[in-house]
């Protein structure tokens, strides 16, 4: 409260004020683009909020879900493929909001030299 100088009353007013500003148009879909948003001169106790939530840390989760991916794709039958299978396995598995259509997988796959004809 005494970074923002006014009372939690006056802030939450603000803020509410601020959010009125979205109804009926796009809304901000990060922090950043919410603070970009921000007028500091019209909003100041919303701008130093906003500055505060841009620059708190991130979770780790992603990092860890990779670490814990690797774990269940490196099984005992697995143990054997290699390193760059292994890797692209993982990345699949990690990524999965990536869609891939069957043309662009069979494409990259017809890329690649080979010793024996597949047609």
């Amino acid at each position: 409260n005494e970074d923002l100088q006014c009372s939690s009353n006056s802030v939450i007013g603000e803020v509410l004020t601020w959010t009125q500003k979205f109804v009926g148009a796009e809304k901000p879909k990060n922090a950043l683009e919410a603070l970009i948003a921000c007028n500091p001169l019209i909003f100041p106790s919303t701008y130093k909020l906003l500055q505060i939530i841009a620059t708190l840390p991130v979770t780790t989760a992603s990092s860890e879900r990779s670490f814990s991916t690797l774990k269940r794709l490196k099984t005992y039958l697995r143990n054997t493929i290699g390193e760059n299978r292994l890797n692209s396995l993982a990345l699949l598995n990690i990524h999965r909001e990536i869609i891939l259509t069957t043309d662009e997988v069979l494409n990259d796959f017809a890329k690649d030299s080979r010793k024996i004809r597949l047609l």
